[in-house]
């Protein structure tokens, strides 16, 4: 059983940066329609800018390259290239996906149900970041109940 809990982390908060050439649409599609708020923006010499948004709960997930390549199969149909991906659990999968498209986003994936069961979708987003968008259609614990699930220590 995994004993860590938030109490004993000594990590408060993971932060993505990203290096964006179009500071003020990159702001706008992640602020926006996909309604991260921003916490806090600065300004300093030579027209340099940043804002932290306030992205909720973060996870780190690591895969190896099987299962990479399984996700990229299951949501886009085909391998994609390395890097990070960011994924926003979010609570209508399909909608979301579409304002994200309306803004700009270009959906690589159309939102599909997988074998995990989380409802998800793949866009290329702003900032030359892919997103997974996903709607979780069951909960952790009824997902662990099932073969191949848990966590490592339970295996």
């Amino acid at each position: 059983m995994n004993t860590h809990t938030n109490e004993s982390a000594t990590v408060l908060q993971l932060r993505l940066i990203v290096e964006a050439e179009d500071f003020d649409a990159a702001i706008a599609f992640y602020r926006d329609p996909l309604g991260l708020p921003e916490q806090a923006a600065f300004e300093g010499d030579g027209d340099a800018r940043v804002s932290i948004l306030d992205a909720g709960r973060a996870t780190l997930e690591i895969s190896n390259p099987a299962q990479k390549l399984m996700i990229d199969q299951v949501e886009t149909g085909a391998q994609q290239g390395p890097g990070i991906r960011l994924a926003f659990e979010v609570t209508d999968g399909r909608g979301v996906t579409t304002t994200l498209a309306a803004a700009g986003a270009t959906i690589m994936g159309e939102p599909r149900e997988t074998p995990w069961r989380p409802l998800n979708s793949r866009l290329d987003a702003p900032g030359g970041l892919q997103l997974a968008v996903f709607e979780e259609l069951e909960g952790i614990s009824e997902r662990a109940q099932r073969a191949g699930f848990g966590t490592a220590d339970a295996r």
